[in-house]
């Protein structure tokens, strides 16, 4: 049951702006936001990563490159387009006080599953590329490095909300409940028996502590919830 951290980039030029970016080229992070990227780094930097995927788009590029930045031992970085941002389409670029006027805004927001957006994707399959991605990954990192292993996937707010709402159970629906804040970090464990979800959202605090302890022999750790809470990261 590897450990895999999704991270949001950190602040760009359009959020600040109101700006839908899309897959627009050359958008980047903006001080603020090179700044949430490495208070990001701060939190992990006691946790021995594995690997870093990251989105293709630019933001994400250079918040891998900051979280990875000045590490003990270099982290292997790979990009996958399966995690890239929604496709926007023709909504790429523009005001997001104007989209709150289109028609599909209220479908967006209401039955997301329901959307394909003008000229582009579609929030369903936007949702199959990018949980896709990371079971697989995660499965091939739990095979070739072992349960101890700890990943991270750089990506976006809607496809981060997505793969959570796919280890919550949740329909895509559902998914608009869910917050993803810039350079936030949320932590879900895969299991044989379902994901379980440690955090979501997370802007503050160490997270050091999400290292899983290493086991003797070759006893596997428990892939079942612990009735009542458990102990927690002591267990």
């Amino acid at each position: 049951m590897t450990t895999l951290l999704l991270v949001r980039h950190g602040r760009t030029t359009a959020n600040r702006t109101g700006v839908l970016a899309g897959r627009t080229p050359g958008v980047d992070l903006d001080e603020v936001g090179v700044q949430q990227a490495q208070a990001a780094a701060q939190r992990i930097a006691g946790l021995p990563l594995t690997q870093v995927v990251t989105s293709p788009l630019r933001r994400c590029k250079h918040t891998s490159q900051l979280l990875t930045e000045g590490r003990e031992q270099p982290v292997e970085v790979v990009t996958d387009a399966r995690i890239t941002e929604c496709g926007y389409g023709a909504w790429s670029g523009r005001p997001l006080k104007e989209l709150a006027k289109e028609k599909l805004w209220a479908t967006v927001q209401q039955t997301p599953s329901a959307v394909r957006f003008p000229d582009g994707e579609s929030m369903t399959e936007m949702s199959a590329r990018a949980v896709g991605c990371v079971r697989e990954r995660d499965a091939a990192l739990a095979a070739s490095v072992g349960d101890e292993a700890v990943w991270v996937a750089v990506s976006h707010g809607d496809v981060i909300k997505a793969i959570l709402a796919d280890a919550l159970g949740m329909h895509l629906d559902a998914f608009q409940r869910i917050v993803v804040d810039p350079a936030s970090i949320s932590v879900v464990r895969y299991s044989a028996g379902r994901p379980f979800v440690v955090s979501t959202n997370t802007t503050s605090g160490d997270l050091s502590g999400l290292q899983p302890p290493r086991r003797r022999g070759r006893r596997k750790p428990p892939a079942d919830a612990a009735v009542g809470g458990g102990l927690g990261s002591q267990e």
